[in-house]
C-alpha cells in the first residue's frame, strides 16, 4: 500500500523537476473537429506546460462565415472544454498539483483573427495577447507558439511587435519557437517568413502529423492501430472516465483525428529532449533542417523534391502517399510516418493514465517512472574504440512498479552507429564506440523505461555521445 508520505515526496519531486523543465506553450486553433479532440488531450497534459494562451484563429479550412465543411465552430468551444476540465480538476490535482486552475486557463483564452482565411489586419484581443507574451522578457524560457490552424493570428501579433517594438524583435526571435501544422493560410510566407526567418526563429513545419489526423486508419501499421480503435478508446478514455474524456468526439467509438496533437507532444518533457533540437526526434516527430533555422520532415526517399514555398494539403507528401497500394510505396509511407508512430503505444497509454486520473485516487492509478542517470552525463565525449558504461540505476517509480529497461541507439538522430546493435536490457548498458568513428560524430542512446502498471507507462533519458578530437 502506498503511504501518504511517499505520495507527498513524489509530488514534491515532480514539481521540482517540472519547474526546471516545463516549457511555455501557446496554442492557436481554428476549432476543427480534430482540434477539439486534441484539446481534450492537451488539457490532460496541461500539467506538463506553462500554458501561456489558447487563441482562436482561422484557416484555409475553417473561418467565420465559412459554409458546409468550412463552417466555423463557435469560439466558445474552448470555454466549454475548459469547463469540462474544471469538473475533473480537483481529482487531477491528486496526481499532480501542477495542473493549472481552470480560471487561470480561462483568463488566457482569447479570440483572435477569425473573420476570413488569412485575415491578419485586424488588431484583435488574441493578437495583442500573443504579442504581450512574446514581449515579456521577465521569463527567459522559450515560448512554443503552435499553429493548429492558420498562421494569421501569429502574423498579426508579430506585426504589432515589428511596428511598435522594433528594438525588441531580436530578443523576441530568440525566445520564439514556432510549430506549424502545415501552413494553413498564406501568412507565414507573406508576412512571417520575410521578416522573422532571417532573425533565426526556430520553426518546425510538420507534414508527418497527418498519421494522427483523419487518414490514420490507412497509414498506420497494424501493430499500432489497436491503440486507436473503438475497443481501446471506449475502455480507456470514452467510458467511465468523467466528462472531459466522454466529450472526446470519437468516430464510431474510435480515435477520430488529432492532427494538431504532435505540436504539443513535441514539447512534453519525456526525457527524449526533443525541444533541444528538432533533429533529435521525440513524441512529436523528427525533422531536418531545410534552410536557416527552419525544419521540415525527412524526405520519403532521397529523390523526392521538396514542395515549393508553402507546405499544405495541396502539395504535402502525406497526401501523395495516402492512397498508395504498391508494396514498395506502402513501405516508404510507413517509414515516412515512423518518427511519430514509433511512440504511439506509449503516447496512448499516457492518455489512458491521465483519463484515469480524472476519476481515480493516487493509489489506484498509474504514474510514469522517473528515469534518472547515475554517474552518466546526458552529454558526454568519447574516443573511437572507447568502452562506456551508461547507468540508469537511479530510476524510480512512484507506484513501486517493476520496471523494464531497454537501451537502444536512435540511429536516425545521429551518425551511423549501432545499426546492428541490439537493444540492451537492464538499467546498466556497456557499449563500445566503433573504431572507425570520426571527430564530430554523434550517437544517441535512448534509455527507455516502462513500468508494469496498468496502463504501462514509459519515460526516457537520452544520452548524446560526441566523438572528440584525438
Amino acid at each position: 500500500m502506498i503511504s501518504l508520505r511517499f505520495v507527498a515526496l513524489y509530488l514534491v519531486g515532480i514539481l521540482t523537476c517540472a519547474a526546471a523543465e516545463r516549457p511555455r506553450v501557446l496554442v492557436t486553433t481554428d476549432g476543427e473537429a480534430d482540434d477539439r479532440c486534441s484539446m481534450v488531450r492537451f488539457l490532460l497534459h496541461s500539467n506538463d506546460f506553462d500554458v501561456e494562451g489558447i487563441v482562436n484563429s482561422s484557416s484555409q479550412f475553417h473561418w467565420q462565415g465559412g459554409e458546409g465543411w468550412h463552417a466555423f465552430h463557435d469560439p466558445a468551444w474552448v470555454k466549454e472544454s475548459i469547463g469540462l476540465y474544471a469538473e475533473v480538476y480537483e481529482n487531477l490535482r491528486l496526481h499532480d498539483p501542477a495542473y493549472p486552475a481552470p480560471e487561470d486557463l480561462l483568463s488566457k483564452w482569447k479570440v483572435g483573427n477569425i473573420s476570413a482565411v488569412g485575415e491578419d489586419q485586424q488588431r484583435t484581443e488574441g493578437a495583442e495577447w500573443i504579442a504581450k507574451v512574446l514581449l515579456d522578457d521577465s521569463d527567459p524560457r522559450s515560448v512554443w507558439v503552435q499553429a493548429w490552424g492558420g498562421c494569421n493570428i501569429i502574423a498579426r501579433a508579430l506585426k504589432i511587435i515589428e511596428v511598435e517594438h522594433p528594438e525588441k524583435m531580436k530578443d523576441v526571435a530568440g525566445r520564439l519557437r514556432l510549430f506549424l501544422i502545415w501552413e494553413q493560410d498564406e501568412t507565414y510566407q507573406k508576412s512571417i517568413r520575410p521578416v522573422w526567418e532571417p532573425l533565426g526563429v526556430t520553426t518546425i513545419i510538420s507534414d508527418q502529423f497527418d498519421c494522427m489526423a483523419y487518414i490514420w486508419p490507412k497509414v498506420l501499421p497494424e501493430k499500432v492501430k489497436s491503440y486507436l480503435e473503438a475497443d481501446w478508446m471506449k475502455e480507456h478514455v470514452l467510458e467511465g472516465h468523467g466528462p472531459l474524456g466522454s466529450s472526446y468526439e470519437a468516430l464510431d467509438g474510435a480515435f477520430h483525428a488529432e492532427g494538431d496533437t504532435p505540436a504539443f507532444l513535441h514539447a512534453i518533457p519525456t526525457g527524449l529532449r526533443s525541444t533541444e533540437n528538432p533533429a533529435w526526434g521525440g513524441w512529436g516527430g523528427r525533422y531536418v533542417k531545410v534552410r536557416g533555422n527552419v525544419w521540415m520532415d525527412p524526405k520519403p526517399t532521397d529523390d523526392w523534391p521538396r514542395p515549393g514555398a508553402r507546405v499544405s494539403i495541396h502539395n504535402s507528401w502525406s497526401k501523395k502517399l495516402e492512397h498508395v497500394t504498391d508494396p514498395e510505396q506502402v513501405a516508404i509511407r510507413t517509414n515516412y510516418f515512423k518518427p511519430i508512430w514509433r511512440w504511439l503505444p506509449a503516447v496512448q497509454n499516457d492518455f489512458a493514465a491521465r483519463a484515469d486520473w480524472c476519476v481515480k485516487d493516487f493509489a489506484h492509478a498509474n504514474h510514469p517512472p522517473q528515469v534518472r542517470l547515475k554517474n552518466t552525463p546526458r552529454d558526454l565525449e568519447a574516443q573511437p574504440g572507447e568502452a562506456l558504461i551508461l547507468d540508469a540505476s537511479a530510476t524510480t517509480d512512484p507506484d513501486g512498479d517493476q520496471l523494464e529497461f531497454r537501451w537502444w541507439p536512435y540511429v536516425e538522430a545521429g551518425s551511423d552507429f549501432g545499426e546492428t546493435m541490439p537493444a540492451l536490457a537492464g538499467p546498466v548498458a556497456e557499449i563500445a564506440i566503433p573504431e572507425d568513428t570520426r571527430p564530430g560524430d554523434t550517437f544517441h542512446m535512448i534509455c527507455e523505461v516502462a513500468d508494469a502498471g496498468s496502463p504501462p507507462l514509459t519515460r526516457y533519458q537520452r544520452v548524446v555521445i560526441t566523438i572528440g578530437p584525438p
